[in-house]
């Protein structure tokens, strides 16, 4: 009985601590608001709004950046911390953490929709209470970046909210998890990141560092609650969060490095408003990380030798959760900071636009030597190669081989990746549309097709320990469900797959959307990431190593190839044809001295396209050859053993066939 009150006393304790989070991180971004008020106004020179705007925007955003990694940690905990019943349908706890994840993601969506009329009184100066009618506001926020942003945020919040109210099986979670983690996006594509210099890095490495923040304090607080609330699988749960942390924590403290030096220098740490706010930051990250030691060596440690004690995991996690919330607050003051002025007083047109200057026009040496390192891409193609060779290092450890023709395919694609990405391709892709091709044939063509030969989901799947008899599933088993999925399967349907790698480039293309899209960065990484993935889904399905849930022949896949392909060709004769040029509003506005002549651009960039399909096709096409030749290989071999199972009974039967059919001749013509 004292146990059983003990467990009732902690889960009552559940919601009091994450409104105190909630609460405090609120609390320490309006007071850093409020100090900073006077320079933020200065520097901006808007009327002061009123203290309802200066006090309330900073409150509701961090709490509610508090209730959205709730969201995230309670699916993350629902989705992979902790298994569901054997027939899918989800356990207790995953049950409990899907219902405040809900309840975590309507708080957010509320949150977010106040904070459209708090930033237009922010914006504009006046106070909030002019800004409280619905369908004005919500017009208005069209006309602002970052209360658009906010105005995406709940439409989002308020869509998984609605999305995850009828779950009740696991394959689900995973979906809700991505939903949660898409919500936290638009914060990362404005603010201080998304202008001035060098704010492709800015961005990018603040999309990874609110992500990374978002799984780490949000899972930190899911196992909080699961704790005091006395869950099964403690011990597993946060044996498995201890992994995510730790790869978290290296995620923001690279990320965080890169974006502090694109906004200061060293020397700013410790002399202005701004530095000393990106200092606390550190510090608490260091502590945080300190923290994460000690929840391994203590909490983690002493659940694993007596699941029942909970004790040291529930106070150590306590103290992070509320360093967390103070960072967060800490976190969105610093957004409210006026930074230190920019090093380049009057930054040329690409500057503002892009982010960064060019030599020059494009040159073979400037392509080939003059990088600029991409923070998602660059660092994805990093991963990727590093996990590859980690797999590929454990299969020879236990003695088992791994082809190194495989192994050299991925690198190349990893590599191709990288340099297609942070080159002086990528460097110069979003100012001239040719580059942009160059890198969208890449992307979408050679990439993929590396890629899919280097056979990640084998690797994974031979690789990943497989979950004993009465022992919850793992990543092994997580990535078997995902490719015997119903979504699985209709992607990999061979039409499906088809049409989306083709009909992308056509809708992007031909329509208005290119011309709306062409000077966002987020647009430029939106359409990276389709150009591998439908690259990617193609060419696993027509020539990958790895099955796929609707395998079919390899004359099929040949047909597919024949049938697509070409269609790349027929594409670039279109765009030289083309008298109307893309991307014009945006490319003549960079007023590059070199890059004139923007319909030659779009007619090299046509070429580039027709010609660049040639090397795939010629990939596939060995790649199939091989295939097929491996494939009758294979069935002979099948065949060749079953005889010699049988003592050629087949043949034996057949040759008896013969025999009587001659014989059976033979007597008729008597």
């Amino acid at each position: 009985m004292t146990a059983i009150s003990a467990t009732r006393g902690r889960a009552a304790m559940i919601l009091p601590v994450l409104a105190g989070a909630a609460i405090l991180a609120g609390a320490t971004a309006a007071g850093i608001g409020a100090l900073s008020l006077t320079d933020a106004l200065t520097a901006t020179g808007l009327p002061d709004p009123g203290w309802a705007t200066t006090l309330g925007l900073p409150f509701v955003r961090a709490a509610g950046e508090v209730a959205a990694v709730v969201a995230v940690g309670s699916f993350l905990l629902a989705a992979f911390l902790v298994p569901p019943q054997t027939s899918g349908v989800l356990d207790v706890a995953g049950y409990r953490a899907l219902r405040i994840g809900t309840m975590a993601s309507g708080a957010w969506a509320v949150c977010a929709a106040l904070l459209v009329p708090l930033t237009i009184s922010d914006v504009s100066g006046h106070p909030v209470s002019e800004f409280l009618d619905p369908a004005t506001t919500w017009r208005l926020a069209g006309l602002i970046d970052t209360a658009s942003a906010w105005r995406w945020t709940a439409l989002l919040a308020a869509g998984l909210t609605l999305l995850s109210l009828p779950v009740l099986r696991w394959a689900w979670t995973p979906v809700l998890l991505a939903g949660s983690l898409l919500t936290l996006i638009p914060l990362g594509l404005t603010g201080h990141s998304a202008a001035g210099g060098s704010h492709d890095l800015a961005t990018n490495s603040l999309l990874i560092h609110l992500l990374a923040a978002g799984l780490w304090a949000g899972g930190l607080l899911a196992l909080l609650v699961h704790a005091l609330r006395g869950g099964e699988y403690a011990a597993l749960a946060a044996r498995r969060f201890s992994t995510v942390a730790l790869w978290c924590f290296v995620a923001m403290g690279f990320s965080g490095v890169i974006n502090a030096l694109v906004r200061l220098s060293p020397a700013d740490l410790l002399t202005t408003p701004y530095g000393r706010l990106v200092t606390a930051k550190v510090i608490a990250l260091v502590a945080l990380g300190a923290l994460g030691v000690g929840q391994r060596r203590r909490g983690v440690a002493a659940l694993a030798e007596d699941p029942g004690n909970r004790a040291p995991l529930i106070r150590l996690a306590l103290t992070e959760a509320v360093v967390f919330a103070a960072t967060f607050g800490v976190a969105v003051g610093l957004g409210r900071t006026p930074p230190p002025p920019p090093a380049v007083l009057d930054p040329s047109i690409s500057m503002v636009k892009i982010g960064y200057d060019f030599a020059g026009p494009p040159t073979v040496a400037r392509i080939l030597f003059d990088w600029r390192f991409d923070v998602l891409f660059g660092t994805a193609a990093i991963v990727l190669a590093g996990i590859y060779l980690a797999g590929v290092l454990r299969l020879r450890r236990r003695g088992d081989a791994w082809p190194a023709g495989r192994t050299t395919a991925w690198m190349l694609g990893c590599f191709m990746l990288l340099f297609a990405t942070s080159s002086g391709t990528g460097r110069y892709m979003p100012a001239m549309f040719s580059m942009h091709m160059a890198v969208h044939m890449l992307l979408s063509m050679l990439v993929p097709i590396l890629l899919v030969l280097g056979g990640p989901t084998t690797l994974a799947l031979r690789a990943l320990p497989v979950a004993g008899r009465g022992e919850p599933p793992g990543p092994r088993e997580w990535l078997l469900a995902a490719l015997h999925s119903r979504v699985s399967r209709f992607f990999t349907n061979p039409i499906i797959s088809a049409v989306i790698f083709v009909v992308g480039f056509y809708g992007l293309y031909f329509s208005s959307l290119f011309d709306s899209i062409v000077g966002s960065h987020a647009g430029h990484v939106a359409m990276n990431i389709h150009f591998m993935a439908s690259g990617y889904l193609f060419y696993w399905v027509v020539i990958g190593v790895d099955p796929t849930p609707r395998p079919f022949s390899p004359l099929a896949k040949l047909a597919v190839v024949f049938a697509s392909l070409p269609l790349h060709g027929f594409f670039g004769v279109l765009l030289m044809g083309m008298h109307k040029v893309l991307g014009e509003w945006f490319y003549g506005a960079l007023n590059l001295p070199w890059h004139t002549d923007l319909a030659g651009d779009q007619h090299l960039a046509g070429g580039i396209t027709w010609s660049a399909g040639e090397l795939p096709l010629l990939m596939v096409m060995i790649a199939l050859l091989v295939q097929w030749h491996r494939s009758d290989r294979r069935t002979a071999k099948r065949l060749d053993r079953a005889a010699d199972r049988d003592e050629d009974a087949e043949l034996a039967a057949y040759n008896a066939m013969l025999s009587e059919m001659a014989r059976r001749d033979d007597a008729a013509r008597n």
